[in-house]
C-alpha cells in the first residue's frame, strides 16, 4: 500500500527554466517517516527551501525552511525512529538524523548505493519514480557543509533561514513541494 506522489518543482541554476521531479512515498518502508513528510508538504514547509549539502556520488540534502520561524515548529519536535525496511539505495529518501529518535525536516535523496546507511537506522520512506536526472543535477560545486566541505552551515541556516544563505547564491532550491491528485 503505497501513499501519495509528490511533485517538486525546483530552481535548478539562476535564470534556468524550474524543472521537476516525482517522488513516491510508501508508509510501508517507514511509517512515521512518511506520515512526517507528508505533512510537511502539505504544510508548504518545503517552498524556498536550499538544497544545502549536495555531496557528488553520495546524497543531496534539504529541509532546513526558507523562515525560521518555520524551521523552529518542526526542527524542534523529532519523531521517533523506524525500522529499516529498506535499503538506502539510488533515489531513495531518508530523513538525516543525529542519532535515536532526532528526525525532525532534513531529509536526503541518495545519489547512490548507501547501504552502508542502513545498519546506522537510517530508514528510507519514499523514493524518485520519475526525472532522479533532475535531482541529478542539483548544485553541488559548495560540496559538504563544514569541516569536510565549503558549503553553508546548518546550524547558521536553521537561525536564519535562507538570510544565512547570502553567500551561496548557486544553491538550487525547491520552489514548491504538492501532493499530486491521483
Amino acid at each position: 500500500m503505497s501513499g501519495p506522489k509528490v511533485r517538486f518543482t525546483v530552481q535548478l541554476a539562476e535564470g534556468a527554466s524550474p524543472e521537476s521531479f516525482v517522488v513516491q512515498v510508501h508508509p510501508e518502508w517507514a511509517k512515521r517517516g512518511a506520515e512526517r513528510f507528508v505533512k510537511l508538504v502539505e504544510s508548504g514547509y518545503f517552498t524556498e527551501c536550499r538544497v544545502h549539502r549536495v555531496v557528488e556520488g553520495f546524497m543531496a540534502q534539504f529541509g532546513l525552511a526558507a523562515d525560521p520561524k518555520v524551521y523552529a515548529l518542526w526542527g524542534n519536535t523529532a519523531i521517533l525512529d523506524d525500522s529499516v525496511k529498506q535499503s538506502n539505495t539510488r533515489g531513495r529518501l531518508s530523513f538525516a538524523m543525529r542519532g535515536l529518535d532526532t528526525r525532525t525536516c532534513q531529509v536526503f535523496i541518495s545519489y547512490g548505493d548507501n547501504s552502508v546507511l542502513d545498519s546506522d537506522g537510517f530508514a528510507p520512506f519514499a523514493e524518485v519514480v520519475e526525472n532522479m536526472e533532475v535531482a541529478d543535477k542539483f548544485y553541488s560545486g559548495y560540496g559538504d557543509a563544514p569541516p569536510g566541505g565549503g558549503g553553508p552551515q546548518p546550524e547558521r541556516i536553521k537561525k536564519l533561514g535562507n538570510a544565512a544563505l547570502e553567500d551561496f547564491p548557486k544553491l538550487s532550491y525547491i520552489i514548491q513541494a504538492e501532493i499530486m491528485s491521483e
